[in-house]
């Protein structure tokens, strides 16, 4: 049993996989190599190549922008804090700016990365999945109102 777990995290995701993985396309990924500052392992023919690290990595990056409503730049303020074990001292008023803060640098900055057009109905994915982060936003909004 323990054996498969040294094996697992062995284990060397290409681009593609990581993207599935994660359920995001190629290009965010490359987006937030760069806006993260993160670097991948390269083969010789400069493929990216990533460990489970990077896949937790990745996957926490995702959960803070798409789960938690996080701007580009909360979301690296998050992640210094937690590398230095800074707990957040932020009135929910703040969180609640950060958070609905449209992060709009974010989607066109990741188009531009993108080297393919997307068809009508990715374009059309990406609007719905944009206006489902808005209402979740709204929704913490109001309840903060309510409060």
């Amino acid at each position: 049993m323990h054996h498969q777990k040294t094996e697992m995290s062995k284990k060397k995701f290409r681009i593609g996989e990581l993207a599935k993985e994660l359920k995001i396309k190629k290009y965010v990924i490359r987006f937030w190599e760069k806006e993260f500052a993160l670097s991948s392992d390269r083969s010789e023919g400069g493929q990216r190549f990533y460990t489970q690290k990077d896949l937790d990595t990745f996957s926490h990056i995702k959960d803070l922008l798409y789960g938690q409503g996080f701007t580009i730049s909360g979301a690296k303020k998050q992640l210094e804090d937690e590398k230095t074990g800074v707990k957040q001292k932020t009135t929910s008023a703040l969180v609640l700016q950060e958070k609905t803060n449209v992060d709009s640098q974010n989607i066109i900055a990741a188009r531009k990365e993108q080297q393919v057009s997307l068809d009508n109905s990715e374009k059309f994915d990406i609007f719905l999945k944009e206006l489902k982060q808005l209402k979740r936003q709204l929704i913490n909004f109001k309840s903060l109102l309510d409060t």
